[in-house]
């Protein structure tokens, strides 16, 4: 292996740099490999806390430990050292007595910096303080470090570098760290719900021919060698179903989708979603579902139904409140019994509140843009709101009792969508209808609109079972569970606009 060179590493006017520059330069002299490989730990941080918990101060363990950690603090006096590690699981003390590992390497041990990756091996004790520390035997660098860590690196808190330099904010910030563990607690939390009640998880296309499945503006992208466009998925929807038609009873996907929007502390445009269908069920039943999902979920991650976010109680005991759409607008005083029915009275008191609608917007239309604007902020929840009007919910079944809606709900909590499902429209002419009006909506402007899938309605001319489909938004999912208040807290690289000078 070539010796790191200084020329290779781009310089900085940083004299902190230049330091560790030549700090570099003399350990490689001295024939130290600072970029090492090799270092098996035996222990994490927490395991060796949790096995030597009980032996007395200024006692040592007859164990000799591996550990491996990121260099966090440092405290010289004289002949000996501490310092403070850092590894995935925690934080951990080690002590450097010159007298234990040599001249020497008590010299080149001097050398290093906050933030090298160090090996150590040695056995554990109890200062007369009572901390349990490691007597360094033996101590390997891993990883010299050529940048300093931030000043203030045990609170780093600007959050242009926290999202930018995420391995930095990881690095610095614990609960940062534990967002992740809990993100990935959450998903296979949910991932065996499923699987433990006979779902199949599948893999849909991520690259489509046809965008569909939701309304929003798609990436596209081309395929040289078919020498056509393609499109980043908004949803794997229209797929999933197909297998309902292959024979498939349940199915989920626990799958990215990419949505060409604003970004905004709810809206990442690449963000994760899980997605389920079952054959032979309706909306009613996977309100039932939800509902045993998330309260238990709550139950494996916070500990309790009842948890806080922002300063507000959350409380998820079942069971939850469902309402329809056009009570929920009575409910908050908006429009009463009768206006809700009347689509010019509707369009008065939409344009009255100044929001944006049109002269030949339908009714379902007008009621939702209002429940947008009004209604949707104020259902703290969690609410199952439900019966959507079918100009809003192309892929939906009519209800049988009022068809200008759908067997379809949305669940709210905070004042936010967290899911959206329904009983699935498997009318192939209905279906073909409303991808129709849906064109007719793209040609006049609306870039959100569906496209018209001819293979999907032909899966539907053969066949799909009655069932019903769910979405659940993983990221607002933790975003609720961790407190977060922003997306971006809990997607690990999200995206920034480009950054001067790296672009």
């Amino acid at each position: 292996m070539s010796e790191p060179s200084s020329q290779s590493v781009k310089r900085s006017s940083s004299s902190l740099i230049d330091v560790r520059l030549k700090k570099l330069e003399e350990l490689v002299e001295s024939g130290i490999q600072p970029y090492s490989t090799g270092f098996s730990p035996n222990l994490y941080s927490s395991e060796l806390k949790s096995k030597y918990a009980e032996i007395s101060e200024s006692e040592e363990a007859k164990d000799v430990v591996r550990l491996a950690g990121r260099i966090m603090a440092i405290r010289i006096l004289g002949k000996a050292s501490f310092m403070r590690l850092q590894d995935v699981a925690g934080d951990f003390q080690i002590y450097l007595g010159r007298d234990l590992i040599g001249v020497e390497e008590y010299k080149h041990a001097k050398k290093l910096d906050i933030g090298d990756i160090v090996g150590v091996m040695g056995v554990p004790f109890k200062t007369k303080t009572g901390e349990l520390t490691v007597m360094v035997k033996d101590l390997t660098l891993l990883t010299k470090s050529m940048r300093p860590l931030p000043e203030k690196w045990h609170g780093l808190s600007d959050v242009e570098i926290r999202y930018r330099q995420r391995y930095l904010d990881l690095m610095v910030n614990k609960s940062s760290r534990e967002i992740v563990m809990t993100r990935s607690r959450i998903v296979a939390y949910l991932r065996n719900f499923l699987t433990i009640r006979g779902y199949l998880e599948v893999e849909t296309p991520m690259m489509q021919a046809i965008p569909g499945g939701a309304t929003a503006r798609p990436f596209e992208t081309f395929h040289h060698a078919l020498s056509r466009r393609l499109y980043l998925r908004i949803a794997p929807e229209l797929y999933l179903k197909r297998l309902l038609v292959g024979g498939f009873d349940k199915v989920f996907e626990i799958n990215r989708n990419f949505r060409n929007e604003g970004i905004s502390t709810q809206h990442n445009p690449e963000f994760t979603m899980l997605e389920f269908y079952q054959a032979y069920i309706t909306y009613e039943d996977l309100m039932d579902l939800t509902e045993e999902m998330l309260s238990t979920l709550a139950m494996e991650i916070v500990g309790s139904h009842k948890l806080y976010y922002g300063d507000r109680e959350v409380d998820l005991t079942p069971p939850w409140p469902r309402i329809t759409v056009k009570d929920s607008l009575i409910n908050n005083g908006v429009l009463n019994s009768n206006e809700v029915e009347d689509r010019n009275a509707v369009f008065i008191k939409a344009v009255e509140m100044g929001i944006a609608v049109n002269k030949g917007d339908s009714l379902g239309k007008l009621l939702m843009a209002i429940f947008d604007e009004v209604v949707e902020d104020t259902l703290w929840g969690p609410v199952f709101v439900h019966h959507y009007p079918v100009e809003v919910s192309p892929l939906a079944r009519r209800n049988e009792e009022d068809p200008t809606v759908t067997d379809r709900f949305e669940l709210y909590v905070c004042g936010r969508e967290m899911a959206n499902a329904f009983t699935e429209l498997t009318d192939p002419v209905d279906q073909r209808n409303r991808f129709e009006e849906q064109v007719r909506a793209r040609q006049a402007g609306d870039e959100e609109a569906h496209f018209l899938d001819e293979d999907f309605l032909r899966a539907l001319e053969y066949g799909m079972p009655p069932a019903a489909g769910e979405g659940l938004g993983i990221d607002r999912l933790v975003m609720l569970l961790t407190n977060a208040q922003s997306i971006r807290e809990v997607i690990l690289f999200p995206h920034m606009r480009p950054e001067k000078g790296l672009e």
